[in-house]
């Protein structure tokens, strides 16, 4: 009888788990409207240098290092919203409203394994525009600086295509 209450409280705990869904939904929610609100500043930037009434911001510069960002921001949000549906079905319930619409397979996980992969590939996406976001803030001043630039771009397409490989 202990071991049956045991059991009981041990399958009820699970519900423990509701925590990093509703705190990761959360996360997921404030990175889309911070992303939201550097895009909005980008907006901005424009329509006042194009109308004349900033023209001391570096359009060029400035409107890539925020679009940049925000991608960035938009794919750690990705992260915490895949998180926050496969740790749902995984251990709370399946969604079966959501099982019947096209775009579920981005969100559907059956394994802790397929949970891992999908986020580990948009962590990954993450980390290459984050890359890419340091990469155009660095100034180059040496041939060797570009030499590495080259190398750390090489081994970057190296790292995609041998992920992409491994999917077939």
């Amino acid at each position: 009888m202990l071991e049956k209450i045991f059991e009981s409280l041990l399958i009820k705990s699970r519900i423990v788990t509701i925590l990093p869904v509703i705190f990761g939904l959360i996360g997921a929610f404030v990175l889309f409207i911070i992303a939201s609100y550097d895009v909005f500043k980008v907006i901005l930037y424009t329509y006042n240098y194009f109308f004349g009434l900033n023209t001391n911001i570096d359009l060029h510069e400035d409107v890539v290092a925020l679009i940049i960002g925000a991608v960035d921001l938009y794919l750690m949000a990705l992260v915490l919203f895949i998180f926050s549906f496969g740790v749902y079905e995984l251990f709370i319930s399946e969604i079966e409203e959501f099982k019947q619409m096209k775009q579920s397979k981005v969100l559907e996980v059956h394994s802790l394994d397929q949970l891992k992969d999908k986020l580990a590939k948009v962590i990954i996406m993450v980390l290459i525009v984050n890359f890419f976001q340091r990469v155009l803030q660095m100034k180059f001043s040496t041939p060797m600086d570009m030499t590495f630039l080259a190398g750390s771009i090489l081994a970057l397409c190296l790292g995609l295509y041998f992920l992409h490989k491994g999917n077939h």
